[in-house]
């Protein structure tokens, strides 16, 4: 299998009906979710370094709204820490936010969002604490190598990446699916043990790296939030993200069976995403022996991002399975179309749309996300 081409992951650009841009709900309301924990770090590093200009790096921040989103809740964090530590505005730190992505990204879009946001901030705030001086620039690169100087960066933070590889299960170059992992591309109960243990490897030297490197790059003091897709279960065969791309890899063969797809294009291909537990999460963490964990939790959130209900029932299941259709199609089509080709993808992700509606029809499913936050200690 080779090694996957940077420039194929990334959202689905611009601001059209399939982008990023206008398909990342379940990204908003994962910052809803982890706005406390957001909000006890930047606190925290702010009070103990006190820096004149405090450094924060968004990494793998795409495109969309949310990235200005994640910013604003930082300015306004800590304008309320100046204001309640009675910081006079002359004294008030310097922000410098680095926007990281890989170079693929749709940075255009990105910087067009910036200067709404920055001519959004500067009018009229009265009555409210007036917000920091505030520098915003991109920074296009994998964070999976490294970005920044040495202890330079107070705050990190990334919002669904990490369960992104670097690359596809290294050891499967060269190696054609089983009859046993016929079809898949993900982790499913079927698929060859072996197999699940490079997904395994894939993820703990990704992590390991990516850890050492935030280390290098954070002062002392500094801390880490990092929110990503996981699963519920220790058990590797028992994941939601298993259904989720199960339902894919699905969609995938029957374009194969119906003369649309080369079977030989469908075996060369594994998704480069590996969803872990909580536990898996804190081995890795701790095995580094790099940082402090301060927080570390797992909350669920339906695969559709409009359906906003606690019921175990879904409302309109053809409806749900076309906006998680809708969402997977803008953070895979990069991806998908650099493999299989563009022709595919609206029959592919209408096949897809029907097999979600399915399955939701039968079992109400959810996503686990993963919120840890942790901090580099002197």
């Amino acid at each position: 299998m080779p090694t996957i081409i940077e420039r194929d992951l990334h959202m689905a650009t611009g601001d059209g009906e399939n982008s990023y841009t206008k398909n990342s709900r379940i990204q908003e309301k994962a910052i809803f979710q982890m706005k406390p924990v957001l909000e006890e770090a930047t606190r925290e590093v702010y009070t103990a370094v006190l820096p004149r200009t405090m450094v924060v790096a968004d990494l793998g921040c795409s495109s969309g709204p949310n990235t200005l989103r994640f910013v604003s809740e930082v300015i306004g964090i800590i304008a309320r820490s100046c204001k309640e530590l009675g910081v006079k505005q002359h004294e008030y730190p310097q922000l410098q936010f680095f926007l990281n992505d890989l170079p693929g990204n749709d940075f255009n879009n990105l910087f067009e969002l910036v200067d709404q946001f920055k001519k959004s901030t500067t009018g009229n705030r009265q009555g409210e604490a007036q917000p920091p001086a505030c520098y915003i620039s991109g920074l296009p690169g994998s964070f999976y190598a490294r970005l920044l100087p040495c202890q330079s960066v107070h705050l990190f933070h990334s919002l669904f990446c990490l369960q992104w590889r670097s690359q596809a299960p290294g050891g499967l170059k060269g190696t054609g699916k089983t009859h046993q992992d016929k079809g898949d591309i993900y982790i499913t109960k079927t698929m060859s043990p072996s197999v699940v243990k490079l997904f395994q490897q894939q993820f703990q030297k990704d992590f390991s790296l990516f850890l050492k490197l935030r280390y290098e790059e954070l002062v002392f003091g500094g801390q880490i939030i990092l929110t990503f897709i996981g699963r519920k279960y220790e058990d590797v065969f028992n994941g939601e993200p298993n259904h989720l791309y199960g339902l894919l890899a699905q969609s995938l063969q029957s374009l194969v069976d119906e003369g649309l797809l080369k079977k030989e294009k469908l075996d060369s291909f594994y998704l480069p995403i590996y969803s872990p537990s909580v536990g898996e999460v804190v081995a890795i963490v701790e095995q580094s022996g790099l940082f402090n964990m301060n927080h570390v939790k797992l909350f669920e959130t339906n695969w559709d991002p409009y359906d906003d209900s606690e019921s175990d029932v879904v409302q309109d299941s053809v409806r749900s399975g076309v906006n998680v259709a809708k969402c997977i199609r803008a953070v895979m089509e990069p991806l998908i179309a650099s493999h299989f080709g563009e022709t595919i993808l609206d029959t592919l992700f209408k096949e897809y749309a029907q097999r979600v509606a399915k399955h939701l029809e039968k079992e109400k499913t959810k996503h686990a996300v993963i919120v840890l936050s942790m901090k580099k200690e002197n």
